[in-house]
């Protein structure tokens, strides 16, 4: 058995190699590819994901799995190889199910219709991308079908972002969490607008960079393993443990925009860098779920980074960068701004009190996509529609509304819940964190990290992908992921700011 476990850790070593292979390819194209180069690059990538999936579905692969089944049984079910054989079976399963030359297509579409998103996009011309996104949706809807029959059509892309959850669950916990944020949003409404003019002045990219910079070495990222770089959309993607490489984007008239992508790219990427080296090169050299990964970008992002704690800490030094913009601003204004409920357009620059409200939409679209009931030519209208339901604005144009988002040209449909779920668990844990440091705060307010980084480590990172998403959720808090720890932080920390 120890031999067979052994073979089978060599071949998924090499598709993991190949997948990171694939990911250099795919960070290239996002950050310095020339244009012209897209259509080689599809095929490079397609080339590659064929190969992944050819050495993935292996029967020896298989077989192995099946041998190795009744050695896990007799192992401690918390082990890293018992956990490994479960895993490598369930993906193994989800695999064989799916033809190779769909992967290979999916990927060389998705290649295309990502350069087609980014000039779409600079143009606010969707028409541009519309025939990239019929396809991807094509596939897509494909892709399902491989795992019918279903509870929802849905249910298989969710899955593959967060592993075991259902369409039906998740509608269950946006019906309970909508009221209570439509509710929040409408008693904000009421109060006197917080001001924020003073995040629009004219900022130095370089000095917002360098800032940015600051803020994620304090957090504990670690250069030596990773880098960061300017994408279209920010992102962040691992070719192993040993380097994990982040995205962001600079606005010279948004202060905050780049500075909470660079915080929450750089909570995915301290995830990923603190995973265990014993699971380096397995399928457990990974995140749990998005739900979990997001927890992280978010908690780093929202929790951390626009807390009052954190800011007693790094405001003066803000204030020394950009003392002609800030200087006459106080601490207190300065949080109440970077904090300020107001429905907007972009997903990735909403407040807190509004965010779901974003998720929810494309929940709805990315449901109806997948049924059929919505066609991809009427995406624009149906956004715009849903935005003025949820948020009471609508987008003057394509580029502020239906194509802000990266995720659809590269075919991640299905993703998008992740983030709500993401902020769920980021509380959920953030209440825990309270209760076994106590001074967690206090250790912020002095620009210290060390102790929030470490129990970051042992509870979540190190065990990578070893337990399912619920399941790790439910050993570190107590209970498995819900709205009502989300719920309070919200009504606490907005019933301060505006006094509700």
């Amino acid at each position: 058995m120890e031999e067979k476990l052994q073979r089978l850790k060599t071949l998924m070593a090499e598709v993991v190699d190949l997948q990171a292979a694939a990911a250099v390819l795919s960070w290239d194209q996002q950050t310095y590819m020339p244009p012209a180069g897209a259509e080689e690059r599809s095929e490079q990538l397609a080339t590659l994901s064929r190969l992944i999936h050819l050495k993935a579905t292996a029967p020896e692969v298989g077989q192995l799995i099946e041998d190795l089944l009744p050695y896990a049984e007799t192992l401690p079910p918390d082990s890293d190889e018992a956990r490994l054989i479960y895993k490598a079976k369930r993906a193994y399963d989800k695999q064989t199910k799916v033809p190779t030359d769909l992967v290979a297509e999916f990927t060389q579409v998705t290649t295309l219709a990502q350069e087609a998103w980014v000039q779409a996009r600079a143009e606010s011309n969707f028409a541009h991308f519309r025939p990239h996104l019929e396809k991807v949706v094509e596939l897509r809807r494909a892709y399902a079908e491989c795992f019918a029959p279903y509870d929802h059509v849905y249910d298989p892309l969710l899955d593959d972002f967060e592993p075991g959850m259902k369409t039906a669950e998740v509608q269950a916990i946006f019906n309970a969490l909508r009221p209570h944020q439509v509710d929040l949003v409408r008693q904000i409404a009421t109060r006197p607008p917080v001001e924020d003019g003073f995040l629009f002045l004219r900022y130095s990219e370089k000095k917002q960079w360098d800032f940015g910079v600051e803020v994620i070495t304090r957090f504990g990222y670690d250069w030596k393993a990773g880098r960061q770089d300017r994408s279209a959309h920010p992102f962040t993607t691992a070719f192993g443990l040993g380097d994990v490489r982040i995205t962001t984007r600079i606005h010279p008239r948004n202060l905050v925009s780049g500075l909470f992508s660079t915080m929450h790219e750089c909570g995915h990427a301290l995830y990923h860098q603190g995973i265990g080296r014993n699971l380096r090169r397995t399928i457990l050299a990974d995140g749990a779920s998005m739900a979990v990964h997001e927890s992280q970008s978010r908690m780093w992002e929202n929790l951390v980074g626009r807390s009052k704690p954190f800011w007693r800490y790094a405001y003066p030094r803000l204030q020394a960068l950009f003392p002609r913009q800030l200087g006459n601003v106080s601490l207190e204004a300065f949080y109440k701004a970077i904090n300020k409920v107001k429905p907007s357009f972009i997903r990735v620059e909403a407040d807190e009190a509004t965010y779901n409200l974003h998720i929810m939409l494309r929940l709805e679209l990315e449901i109806a996509l997948a049924e059929g009931s919505l066609d991809v030519q009427d995406l624009p209208e149906a956004w715009n529609s849903r935005m003025q339901d949820y948020l009471g604005i609508v987008p003057p144009n394509d580029r502020l509304g239906v194509l802000q988002d990266v995720h659809w040209s590269a075919g991640l449909i299905g993703y998008f819940p992740t983030y709500a779920l993401g902020n769920l668990v980021s509380a959920q844990l953030w209440e825990t964190i309270q209760r076994d440091l106590p001074d967690v705060e206090a250790q912020i307010a002095r620009g210290e990290f060390a102790d929030l980084l470490a129990w970051l480590r042992e509870k979540i990172h190190q065990h990578g992908a070893k337990f399912e998403p619920q399941e790790l959720v439910q050993r570190v808090t107590g209970s498995p992921i819900t709205p009502e720890p989300y719920l309070r932080y919200l009504s606490a920390k907005y019933g301060e700011i505006y006094g509700l």
